[in-house]
This record gives structure tokens, sequence and C-alpha cells, in this order.
């Protein structure tokens, strides 16, 4: 089934209301959230297009979207709401776009040429509709009683995303089209939302609310967002109205997430709080029960992927936020990959990883209560001088509000050093609050580690903090042992050790042998240090009296120079 139960992934900040005049801080959360969970179910799909989700039979549709090849074949992942996946729906064209009818009895895909039609009792495709052909992707809403469906072609898949597309339905073309690929969206009351993505060929791009109450399409209120020097355009993601419809939020890359009045798509009074800094707005979701509204981003580390809070934007709630890090999970909100159930019990969201080749979905029942977790920013390492290529520990402590967790915690650590950042795993705080990051740096310089805590269910991301340790050479040492006395007709033995500690050095050491006499000093032959660390220096004297033997080493990248010497007394 490729799912999972997770009841530690996410990560939530505590959704908490000040008591007036107290000072007290009481959680808040809707009663169907009590059983907190989240549930990821790993996507059968390499491609995405469209998520849709059926109330009427708690199944959750995901469709991909291989539309670079007319022999492609498309898949429908059909899903209950706990995550369990019932069948894998395939088709003979490419699938892109989803909707359902109002009644939740028909799921609608786009095909290449061809509109099919799913019974959400048996999953089985039946009475498929011929629509002009489509090698882009479709976008697709059931409003007013009828469907829709955008029909981009290009003649060369490169271009989709300016091609030029049409804007189609049951009763068939409606003439309405422009660049790019147009993005629909049904709402309350007999409305339709459509959106024109950022391209090459629409600088400053759209949004427009149709009315679909009459069979005809009759464009109501429309905005463009650029300014008249060309900035500030749209770069939409993803677009929605309110439960009640008369909002509508827009996920814009450019922005963030805007909140605008229906009647005329003027900005509301009061918008939603910026994004935390680092994350991209890329989807964009309303509770069914019109509560929560819940904000998607592309983000990275411990920055937040993913916002709950009141769909009410004066209502100063602290958001949940959800950091998505990982093949576990993803790494972003994919755009367009959000839904809620309709009674605002579960969230339905859809990430993808940094490459957009592998897609999870989360099922998400958000937490009743959640709390704050910190990073103490002061840190010790042992051993104090830490060296290339020997074991460091990097020690620091967790603090956590709430009850103790029920599994243990764990921080994530990476160094930074001239080389790059490397990830240095997981690892496990204490019940104490301690924990340790083992490391074995292998550059010499400054090396900065990074500890984060990504959150869990019910407990949110924390600060990162950082700790430099400067990584000096590893030391390296000579011992030698030679005779008080030799004599120049039997001359000198001198045997020794080489010792390097840290990495391993990459070929055997080769050591500098000097002496020094009363006739001056010169350099003898070198000697190679054999596997074990030993070596033997032989000599003939060439006077009598103290003859010095000296032997060094003049390390490398990793390694400390070395040196000793030895006398000896030469007679006759």
């Amino acid at each position: 089934m490729n799912t999972a139960h997770r009841p530690r992934r996410l990560a939530a900040t505590v959704l908490a209301a000040a008591l007036a005049g107290t000072g007290l801080t009481v959680a808040v959360a809707p009663a169907a959230h009590a059983a907190a969970s989240d549930i990821v179910a790993k996507l059968p799909i390499e491609t995405y297009s469209a998520l849709a989700v059926d109330n009427v039979h708690q199944r959750v549709y995901v469709a991909d979207s291989r539309t670079d090849s007319y022999y492609n074949s498309g898949i429908i992942a059909v899903y209950t709401f706990d995550g369990e996946r019932v069948t894998t729906i395939s088709t003979q064209q490419h699938v892109s776009g989803l909707a359902l009818s109002a009644d939740g009895a028909t799921l609608y895909a786009g095909g290449r040429d061809w509109i099919y039609r799913v019974d959400t009792t048996t999953y089985q495709l039946a009475n498929a509709s011929y629509a002009s052909t489509d090698n882009c992707g479709r976008s697709m809403a059931f409003s007013g009683g009828q469907l829709y469906f955008t029909t981009p072609y290009s003649s060369y898949t490169s271009l989709c995303d300016s091609s030029l597309t049409y804007l189609d339905g049951s009763a068939g073309r409606s003439n309405w089209q422009d660049h790019g690929k147009l993005q629909l969206e049904s709402g309350p009351g007999d409305r339709m939302l459509m959106g024109q993505p950022l391209n090459a060929n629409a600088a400053d791009p759209f949004v427009t609310v149709f009315d679909t109450s009459s069979g005809t399409l009759v464009r109501n209120a429309a905005r463009r967002f650029a300014d008249a020097d060309g900035k500030g355009a749209l770069n939409m993601k993803d677009l929605v109205f309110s439960a009640d419809g008369s909002k509508v939020a827009l996920a814009d890359a450019a922005y963030g997430h805007r909140l605008l009045n229906t009647t005329d798509l003027s900005d509301a009074d009061t918008g939603y709080q910026a994004l935390p800094s680092g994350a991209t707005a890329s989807a964009v979701a309303f509770s069914g029960d019109g509560k929560y509204i819940a904000r998607g981003a592309s983000a990275t580390g411990s920055t937040p992927d993913l916002l709950v809070q009141p769909a009410d934007p004066a209502d100063s709630t602290a958001p949940l936020e959800f950091v998505f890090e990982g093949s576990l999970d993803g790494n972003r909100v994919a755009p367009r990959g959000m839904e809620w159930s309709a009674d605002g019990s579960r969230l339905f969201a859809v990430t993808t990883n940094t490459a957009g080749n592998q897609y999870w979905l989360h099922i998400i029942q958000p937490p009743a209560v959640q709390y704050d977790v910190r990073l103490d920013g002061t840190f010790t390492h042992s051993p104090a001088q830490a060296v290339a290529g020997e074991p460091l520990s990097v020690r620091g402590r967790l603090e956590y509000d709430g009850p103790a967790p029920t599994e243990p915690l764990k921080v994530k650590a990476t160094r930074t050093d001239a080389n790059g950042t490397h990830d240095l795993g997981t690892f496990t705080v204490k019940e104490d609050g301690s924990y340790t990051v083992l490391d074995e740096p292998d550059l010499v310089g400054d090396a900065t580690y990074t500890v984060s805590y990504l959150g869990d269910l019910t407990h949110r991301p924390a600060t990162d903090v950082t700790h430099t340790v400067s990584v000096g050479k590893a030391p390296t040492s000579i011992a030698l042992t030679a005779p008080a006395e030799a004599s120049m007709s039997t001359g000198v033995e001198i045997t020794g050790t080489f010792t390097a500690q840290g990495k391993a050095l990459p070929d055997r050491a080769v050591l500098k042998v000097e002496r020094t006499d009363r006739l001056g000093t010169g350099t003898l032959s070198s000697v190679t240090v054999a596997a074990d660390g030993t070596f033997t220096i032989n000599d003939i004297p060439r006077t009598r009296r103290a003859t010095t033997y000296t032997v060094s080493w003049p390390g490398d990248d990793l390694h400390q120079a070395s040196t000793a010497s030895a006398t000896v007394t030469v007679t006759r």
C-alpha cells in the first residue's frame, strides 16, 4: 500500500487564544480534530496534475500528467480518507485535470482527445466524450451543472507553458482563450474562477470570475496586478473561493497568499500575514466548514511548507506550521496540491521532492494542542581542539513545552565547511533534553554545525542554532631509538616509529634524515615508513665525536609536521 501512519512527523505551532484580561492561554481547535494524525501515502506517479476529493464516498483522487508523448497512458490513483489505496485507474491516453460532478457520482478526467467519465462507485471508465486535442495538460471544473475544461495545444511540448489555451465545456467551445495553461476552479453560487499563469506571452496575467448559472459563461470581475512600470505581476500557482464564495484566495509565488473580494477582486481590507522568510506560495485551500485556510508553500530546511490558520485574517490566532523534508514526506507542497474534506476534519496535501518527479499524499487531521520547542544556542564540543579525520562530539540541549513526547525527539544536523554543506543525519534527544551530534570533520578550518528541529505532529519546528568549531591538523610524532655509542667501523643503526593521528595518509610517509657532526650538516637518504609505522636508519659516520641524527616529516593538508633527534657518540 505504501501508506504510513506518522504520528510524529509534522511540525505545528500552538493554536492559542489569550483569555481577555487574564494573560492565560488556551488551545483552540475544532472538535473534529481531537484525533490528531498524519497519514502519508507514496503516490505511484512521477508527474502530477490534479487532486479531487469525493466527500460522498470519502475518496481521494490523484492524477498524473504524462503529456510529453502521444503514446503515454494515464494514471488516477484512488485512496480512502484513511490513506489506503483502493485502486489505480489506467487510461489509454495521458490524463490531466480532474473534476467531480455536484452529486459525486461521476469523476471527470481530461484525456488527450477525450474527456473520461469514471463511475465513483465502480471506478469503471464509461461514456468518454470527444474533446479537442490537448498535449499540454488540462484544468477542469464542474460549475452551474456543467463541466468546463481547458484545451491548450502546442506543436512543441516545450512551448506548452505559453501556448494558446481555449476554455471549452460540455456545451462546446466558449470562445474564451488566452496564452498559458489557464487554471479553473469552481465555487459556490454557480461561480468559476479562471487564472492565467505567468508566461512568455503574458507578462501581466489575469484572474477572473465567471457566472455559470445560465449555462452560458458570463464574465464578472477581472483583475491584472502589474503597475504602470510592469512590476507586481501575478505569478499564480493556485486559486480558490472561500467556503461562502465571498472571497478569492490566490497562491502568488511573487507575493504570497492574496485575499481578494469576489465581487470586484479588490484586495480584502485585511490580508494574511507574510509567509516565513524563504517560503514561496504554491497552493491554497479553504476548509469546507469555512473556518480554516491552508496555505501551501515551497521551502527548505525547517522553514514551514504549510500554514493552517483561521480563514478570517483578522483572527490573530497563531497558525499551525508544517514542515515537509526528506524522502518520507517530500520537500514542498505541489502547486494546486491541496483540498479539504467538506467537514473540515481532514486536509489532503500533495507534496513533491525538489526534482518534482516523486509525489506523496498527506492526509492530515490537525491536533487539538501543539507546543513550542526551543534549541539552546549554547554548545560544548570535545575534544576541545578538533582535528581533521578524528571523531568530534557537539553537544546541545532542546527544550519543549507540554507533556513528555511518547517517542524521543530527534534533531537534524549539518556541517558547513569550505567544501559546502554536508548532511550528518538525525540524532536522538535524551529525556533530559540533551543531544550529541557525532561527526568526523575531514577538512582543516572552520566547521559550522547547524542543528534543526523540524517538528512533529504536536511540536512546532524550532529556530535553527549554529556552533562553529575550528578544526586543526591532526598531530604526528616520531620516536627514535638510537645507541649511545657507535664506531665508524661498524656504523650506526637507529630504529623509529612514525605515528599519524586523524585521517589515514594516502601513501606511506617518507621521512627526511639529516646528520650533524663537527664537519657540518648534511642530508642522508630518506627513509620510507613501513605499514606498521616503523622505520630503520643505517649510516656510516664520517668523523668521531657527537653526531646528531634529525628525522622529520613536513606534514600535509590534514596533518602537522613532526621531527625528532638522537645524538650518538662516535668512536674510531
